[in-house]
């Protein structure tokens, strides 16, 4: 097993060279002055810059990414995304600028979030966007805030959120935060709304129905129009959860479906590396009044300059403390930008029909509980599998020794034994006759060598850990060793 990077140390060595002046060798930090330095040099390894790059190559090459194999990762989009929207929003006109520098400094900074928020009006039909929040769960509490502040001004005490059985988990944690008791809405034997029991829990008390369409099982809600007029009935708010907008950019709109409101996972369905591999966003938008309310500063043009724009007396108020992550709002543009307005419905079609591609290489494998056709993605279950003593889990595992990425296990929970696959629109056929390959591959393993599933991973640099134990009890710190 290789070292790790301390115990590669040794006194004095260095990959930093000297400063040279006039001939003369100086030390490279003497032009901090002494009251800011410390006496005590923090605890680092002093390892030369050969050792540094061979540590995090090797690094590296043991992480598992989209751009080292398939990554079918469902509900969280890991498409590929471009190197140059990366390498646009490493410009030093974006890194080396300021939040709070003068606005006339920034005006193409100003003008590149106006343009984004017009172009997130037009894709969700909504009337008004904020960039603000960080992430997609941010923009779920920042929705519910603004349903919060809408209702109190409208002085109507609705407390109560409904969220769908198979809904992703954020939604009603978000709902909890937000101050509101959380309701549960099942799902009809198509895997739908029941709209039933939507009937029977719809009320004066509801202020809000948070839904993701397509649903968490890759199903399109075909009742959404009647579920908007249901809730609209009641006086609630429809609210719509961008993280599956992938499967119908450009074809369907939110807004046009009935939603009140929107948050857009900007980092899964516009090209930016996210959860561990980088910094998401998730913008907010509202339709008529509602967008009053949405969090300031917003950015307006006056028709000669870019500012922004305090004076938004129904404002929640900020959500953050500067404007958005403001590198992942420029990879967004660049996306937007690069894919075109003629040809953005592409990423819908192609990734349903990846998804569709891929179900029907896998549905005599697998149980296929809701449908024999998909939007982006798919839930299978491996109960079948699980008869003969194997796991969801357990084939994940087993993936990895292939070298592919397990897809979401065991959600969403209405599913036993759940596999939820999603192949996104940047993979290739080959791809998935490849996957699907390996997936023949593993089940005939299961018939005939079970015990090498439940030791799977064989090959990894790791071999199977305590999950539950890892994720309750994590060790992120190094000790060195006497």
């Amino acid at each position: 097993m290789s070292r790790l990077i301390f115990e590669k140390s040794s006194p004095g060595r260095t990959g930093a060279y000297k400063c040279k002046s006039e001939g003369k060798s100086e030390d490279a930090l003497s032009f901090i002055p002494e009251e800011l330095r410390t006496s005590n040099p923090p605890d680092l390894p002093e390892v030369s810059e050969l050792d540094v790059i061979r540590h995090y190559t090797r690094l590296a090459n043991k992480n598992m990414g989209v751009t080292s194999n398939f990554y079918p990762l469902g509900s969280c989009t890991m498409k590929y995304n471009p190197c140059v929207n990366e390498e646009i929003a490493s410009m030093d006109s974006f890194v080396n600028i300021h939040p709070y520098q003068p606005q006339s400094t920034v005006q193409g900074a100003l003008e590149l979030m106006w343009l984004l928020e017009k172009y997130l009006n037009e894709i969700t039909a909504m009337d008004g966007f904020t960039l603000q929040p960080a992430a997609g769960a941010h923009g779920e509490f920042t929705a519910m805030l603004i349903a919060k502040k809408w209702f109190k001004d409208k002085n109507e005490n609705r407390n109560v959120i409904l969220v769908p059985d198979s809904s992703h988990g954020t939604n009603p944690a978000s709902a909890a935060m937000g101050g509101f008791q959380v309701t549960q809405i099942a799902s009809n034997e198509n895997g739908l709304v029941d709209l039933n029991d939507l009937d029977e829990k719809l009320n004066e008390k509801t202020a809000c129905f948070m839904m993701t369409n397509p649903n968490t099982l890759g199903l399109f809600e075909k009742d959404i129009l009647k579920i908007a007029d249901k809730v609209h009935s009641k006086g609630g708010l429809l609210y719509y959860d961008g993280a599956n907008l992938n499967a119908t950019l450009g074809l369907v709109r939110p807004g046009d479906a009935g939603f009140d409101f929107v948050h857009v996972n900007v980092h899964k369905t516009f090209s930016t590396p996210h959860g561990g591999g980088g910094p998401g966003a998730g913008p907010v938008g509202a339709r008529g009044l509602l967008a009053e309310y949405l969090p300031r500063p917003r950015v307006k043009y006056d028709g000669e300059k870019w500012s922004l724009d305090y004076d938004c007396p129904n404002s929640i108020g900020r959500v953050q403390a500067f404007y958005g992550n403001f590198s992942v709002l420029v990879k967004t543009l660049a996306y937007i930008l690069s894919i075109g307005k003629d040809s953005i419905t592409d990423v819908a079609k192609l990734s349903v029909l990846n998804a569709n591609y891929l179900l029907a290489k896998l549905k005599n494998i697998f149980a296929i509980p809701y449908g024999d056709s998909c939007m982006h993605e798919f839930v299978a279950s491996a109960e079948p599998q699980s008869k003969l003593g194997v796991k969801a889990m357990d084939i994940c595992k087993r993936m990895l020794d292939y070298g592919y990425h397990a897809p979401t296990v065991y959600f969403p929970l209405i599913v036993k034994e759940a596999l939820m696959i999603e192949p996104t629109e940047t993979e290739s056929k080959e791809t998935l006759d490849d996957y699907a390959e390996i997936i023949s591959k593993i089940q005939l393993e299961i018939e005939q060598e079970p015990e090498k599933l439940h030791n799977a991973p064989i090959t990894t640099p790791l071999r199977r850990l305590d999950d539950v134990s890892a994720a309750r009890h994590p060790n992120l710190r190094y000790e060195k060793r006497l």
